[in-house]
């Protein structure tokens, strides 16, 4: 056993504490030098506050920049978790008008994310609420409101299943935020063009940086505010669409199961779209009452369903308009061939026709919507034939229309009916596909794209509510939009118009809707339905030699299309011209003037 001297200790004592000595001087060193960045960033966090500042989303214009979706200020109410003591969930609860465990239920959903994010427990807070939060901060640590804005539509159009809503951002969401833009609560675009342009009218966030003691209560501004980052607005959107014509096709549509829609044929730009029974906007732009939601969602109708881009219905006569276009593109047949109608045509059995037309051609085949006619041009075209010619004008396909809710409708090839029947599928089937029954399901947008491709002679943009958005300075920088060009011969075209011409101006189906001022060219349906009444449709274009406005009206259980969908594409029409086209209607506007009329009694 070694025996160390008093001075051997000493010496050995000393050499640890210098050994030691050395080591807490190089870690210091490491620390206050090599690693200062980090440590000055470490203990800025805890005593500097990074305050999110939430930008306005950008507004939505209409095509005469008449103001239609707006941003108004709202309390929220937050807690942060790093802060909040939960004995004030039960007093926090009954302020704000929260179920009981509310609190406790959100603060363990966001338990995966920093304690510093602030959790928000109430969007549109009431003033009183507010007010007692103010009064009580000494005693809600970690409780605090914000000024946030909701979405709020001055125009006095619904325009639900147009504009869309946001709503607060979802655990599945927040999982794929690959740009780490959103955080707990954040409000995102759910539905329509708030879904759909996202990206464009979020904006920019900012950060103001607060100085907090220890107790994490605030005592004035990191650097003075040199350090602060606003927050940049969302962009502006303008839009296509017409608020007049907009407001008049709801009226329209109201109390009626359908949905109706206006294009520009020559930009593809949607004038107005309307699915009704529809929903009020107002109602989701902050907080939802349970009991609307409950009632909405117990409404047969479905009234979140946008029927005019996601139901699908057999066309009906509409489809003849298709058909005859295959027909003479494909050259089965031309302007001189006819077919004879005798009331019927027998194919295994014998199918109706309204009228017995005898030798007919395609031009008065559309005027008088001879079944007949179309019962044997089916067999001539071919159904595979047929169904390219529906994908060249956007049938059995999605449009590419800038919202997502979208269905692309059924137009059936040979492998859709051996997939059911087998190879020796029954050839009757093609009979009722010729007038537009049977298995063909169209959208009442894409008849109304369709019908703007033949008003402007194959040529057009997809359909798109959108024009542009706004930089800073108003100026309006315009979207693209993919182009359209059917190939289709003019030829073709002035045939197709003719008859659709004579469909209201001649002896057709919708002569009810004749005006003197415009000639409509237009084309009526009646979609048969099993379950109950048929579906009345209704295509047109007005005015006949310089389309300004296709339209496409669709309404659900009420017969016939030139009775209940006609008349509401007429009064659309007449909205959109007398404001746009005035100069169609001065005899009319003179002969509805009582001083005019005053006038001609004197001169008399």
């Amino acid at each position: 056993m070694t025996v160390f001297s008093t001075t051997q200790k000493k010496s050995l004592l000393t050499a640890i504490i210098a050994v030691v000595a050395f080591f807490y001087a190089l870690r210091l060193f490491q620390m206050q030098v090599l690693e200062f960045e980090k440590f000055d960033a470490k203990s800025s966090s805890n005593s500097i506050k990074a305050i999110e500042q939430i930008p306005l989303r950008g507004v939505f214009y209409d095509r005469n920049m008449n103001l239609l979706v707006e941003n108004t200020p709202a309390y929220t109410v937050r807690i942060f978790p790093s802060e909040y003591n939960t004995k004030a969930n039960k007093f926090l609860e009954g302020v704000l008008g929260l179920d009981s465990g509310y609190i406790a239920n959100q603060l363990y959903k966001n338990r995966i994310f920093s304690k510093f994010v602030p959790i928000k427990i109430q969007r549109g807070a009431s003033f009183e609420a507010v007010g007692w939060i103010e009064e009580n901060k000494e005693n809600l640590p970690g409780v605090d409101y914000i000024i946030e804005m909701q979405r709020n539509y001055p125009s006095g159009v619904m325009g639900a299943h147009v504009f869309g809503y946001s709503k607060e951002i979802s655990q599945k969401q927040l999982e794929q935020n690959s740009d780490g833009f959103y955080n707990p609560g954040d409000l995102i675009g759910y539905s329509g063009l708030e879904r759909s342009y996202e990206e464009f009218i979020r904006g920019k966030k900012g950060f103001n940086y607060i100085l907090v003691d220890s107790r994490r209560r605030e005592i004035g501004k990191f650097k003075d505010g040199l350090r602060d980052v606003a927050s940049i607005k969302g962009s502006d959107l303008v839009l296509g669409i017409d608020l007049n014509l907009q407001r008049v096709l709801e009226e329209s549509m109201l109390g009626k199961v359908g949905a109706g829609v206006a294009i520009e044929p020559s930009t593809g730009e949607i004038l107005a779209l309307v699915s009704s029974p529809d929903f009020d906007l107002n109602q989701f732009s902050y907080v939802t009452s349970r009991d609307y939601l409950s009632d909405l969602l117990s409404d047969k109708r479905k009234p979140q369903f946008n029927r005019a881009t996601s139901s699908k219905h057999p066309p009906g006569s509409t489809f003849k308009i298709l058909c005859a276009i295959a027909g003479l593109e494909s050259g089965v047949i031309n302007e001189n061939s006819t077919l004879f109608c005798g009331g019927g045509f027998t194919f295994g059995r014998f199918f109706k026709c309204h009228g017995a037309h005898g030798s007919i051609n395609v031009v008065h085949a559309i005027e008088k919507s001879c079944n007949s006619f179309f019962y044997q041009l089916i067999f001539k075209i071919g159904l595979n034939r047929l169904a390219d010619y529906a994908e060249l004008f956007g049938l059995g396909k999605k449009t590419g229309v800038d919202i997502k809710e979208e269905v692309k409708g059924l137009i059936p090839r040979t492998s859709y009916y051996e997939k059911i029947y087998g190879k020796n599928w029954p050839q009757g089937i093609l009979v009722s596909l010729g007038i537009g029954q049977g298995e063909i399901g169209a959208t009442p947008l894409q008849l109304a794209h369709f019908t703007a491709l033949v008003a402007n002679n194959g040529k057009s943009f997809a359909p798109h509510f959108v024009r542009g958005f706004l930089d800073e300075n108003k100026k309006l920088h315009s979207l693209k939009f993919r182009e359209i060009n059917t190939g289709v011969s003019q030829k073709t075209f002035d045939l197709v118009k003719e008859g659709m011409f004579l469909v209201v101006n001649g002896a057709g189906t919708a002569t009810a809707i004749r005006m003197q001022e415009i000639k409509i060219c237009g084309k009526t349906g009646t979609a048969q339905n099993p379950h109950g009444q048929d579906h009345a449709w209704f295509i047109g274009y007005a005015p006949a030699d310089n389309p300004q406005i296709a339209v496409a009206v669709l309404v659900e259980n009420v017969g016939f299309g030139g009775t209940h969908a006609a008349p509401i594409a007429k009064r659309m029409i007449e909205t959109y011209l007398l404001k746009n086209k005035p100069e169609l209607f001065k005899n009319k506007q003179d002969s509805l003037n009582p001083i005019n009329k005053f006038r001609g009694f004197l001169e008399n």
